[in-house]
């Protein structure tokens, strides 16, 4: 596997973990625990995802995750947690997935990976206030179900065929800057004031 599969697959997966981390990491260690992933030699220091406690902590986290994203107050209160928490996990399984003899390359990881996580965080955590700030519970619902889908055939996708993960990548990269812009376009329009029609001075 060469370098561009390999950064295509941190790059996805710590772009995933700023929407999904929990899922990320009890996902990759299932599959490598009951052999549905393939991995090779390169990405030997991820057997630590495939310890029982590891999967199993996840996976809590995950069903923690699943539940609390349908609630529209608890949504909110989550992603204000995980501000801290996801761009970290983002940036230690980038590490984790790039060749440990490569010094630069594990920096190049980490600072992206931490990045990437921080920004589909930010995509993420953005359009999600936006949408909990409807009264009604049914888009909550259905835009946290969608992110759950999405996550689950992305990283399907990733590491099923490594060698589309760099354009798997970008894809999410281009949804979380998109979901920045809409997040601020919407935010600013709430909170535009229009003189008129509030009668205060222009």
């Amino acid at each position: 596997m060469g370098i561009v599969e390999l950064l295509g697959i941190a790059g996805s997966i710590s772009l995933l973990s700023g929407w999904r981390l929990y899922l990320s990491i009890a996902a990759t260690g299932l599959a490598m625990r009951f052999g549905a992933i393939p991995l090779p030699e390169q990405l030997a220091a991820l057997d630590a995802l495939a310890n029982p406690w590891i999967i199993g902590i996840a996976l809590f986290g995950a069903g923690a995750e699943f539940f609390a994203d349908k609630v529209m107050w608890l949504d909110t209160l989550w992603d204000s947690v995980h501000t801290l928490i996801r761009p970290v996990g983002g940036a230690l399984l980038a590490l984790a997935i790039v060749d440990p003899g490569d010094p630069a390359w594990q920096v190049i990881a980490f600072l992206l990976g931490g990045g990437g996580a921080l920004l589909a965080h930010g995509g993420k955590a953005g359009a999600r206030a936006v949408v909990n700030a409807s009264p009604e519970p049914v888009s909550n619902i259905a835009v946290s179900s969608m992110e759950d889908i999405a996550s689950v055939g992305a990283l399907w996708i990733v590491y099923e065929y490594p060698y589309v993960a760099a354009v798997v990548a970008v894809i999410l990269l281009a949804i979380a800057v998109g979901l920045l812009l809409i997040a601020r376009r919407l935010v600013r329009r709430l909170f535009r004031r229009d003189p008129v029609r509030d009668g205060s001075p222009p």
